[in-house]
Order: structure tokens, then sequence, then C-alpha cells
């Protein structure tokens, strides 16, 4: 007891000990009553789900059969979309002014136009990676014939 009062004095009692725990214990309680069960810090989870729901690339065929069919091609280009673009039912002459401007736009955007076949041509905006090209395979399979 009277080591109690002299512990007590200096501050060191076993009594206040039991005190701070049950006074950090209580508001510890107080504070997480407040919240509900399932409130849980998630900032950094991402649901699997939100990427199955995003915006899919697009890669869009074009025959044009007139000059001005150039400015359909050019705009899905603007949109982030591939355009495959086939001039088998234009003259010579009215494909290349297109191939001209769509390689204009695909040099602006930083984008890539490539000759896949006769009167065949794919133009990617940025986004998009080609691998490869058609040219090269129909030279490989030349040489094993």
């Amino acid at each position: 007891m009277a080591f109690d009062k002299l512990g007590r004095f200096f501050g060191i009692s076993n009594d206040d000990d039991e005190l701070e725990k049950e006074e950090y214990t209580t508001s510890n309680k107080d504070e997480n009553e407040n919240l509900p069960l399932n409130s849980v810090s998630r900032d950094n989870i991402v649901s699997i789900k939100s990427g199955l729901n995003s915006a899919k690339s697009k890669i869009v065929l074009y025959e044009p059969r007139v000059y001005s069919d150039a400015k359909d091609v050019a705009q899905n280009l603007l949109n982030n979309k591939a355009v495959v673009i086939n001039f088998s039912r234009m003259e010579d002459s009215s494909a290349r002014r297109i191939v001209d401007f769509i390689t204009g736009t695909v040099y602006a955007l930083n984008g890539e136009i490539q000759r896949i076949g006769d009167k065949i041509f794919l133009a990617t905006p940025p986004k998009f990676v080609t691998d490869g090209k058609i040219s090269d395979l129909v030279d490989k399979k030349d040489n094993l014939s």
C-alpha cells in the first residue's frame, strides 16, 4: 500500500497503467463502432469486370469509290480506329490521291500505313501495333516453292 501511494506520487502506479489501457481500448471501440462492417479501404482494388466494359478497339473496312471517301477514313483514324482500305474498285490515279491523303493523316497522328496486298492498305493510329508484314510472308512462301 505504501508503495502504491509512493508509485502514484511518482506516476508509476499499476492502477494508472490499467486506466490507460482501458481508455485506449474504449476509444478504439468508439471509433470502430461508427464504421460499417464492410467499410474496408479498397482504393487500390480494381474490378475485373471494369476491363471488360471498356471500349474495344475496332478495325474498319473501307472500299472507297470516290476521293471524298478519304474523309471518312481519316475520321476513323482520328477516332483511334484502324482502317483496312481496299482500292480494287477505284481507278489508280484516284487511289493514289487517297493514299497520299491518308498517309498525311497517319503521319500527323504518328500512326502507320502499310501495304498488305494488291491495292489493299492498313492504316493504324498510334495505339495500334502491327507485327510483321504480309509481303515478308509472301516472299518466304515464294522461296519455299
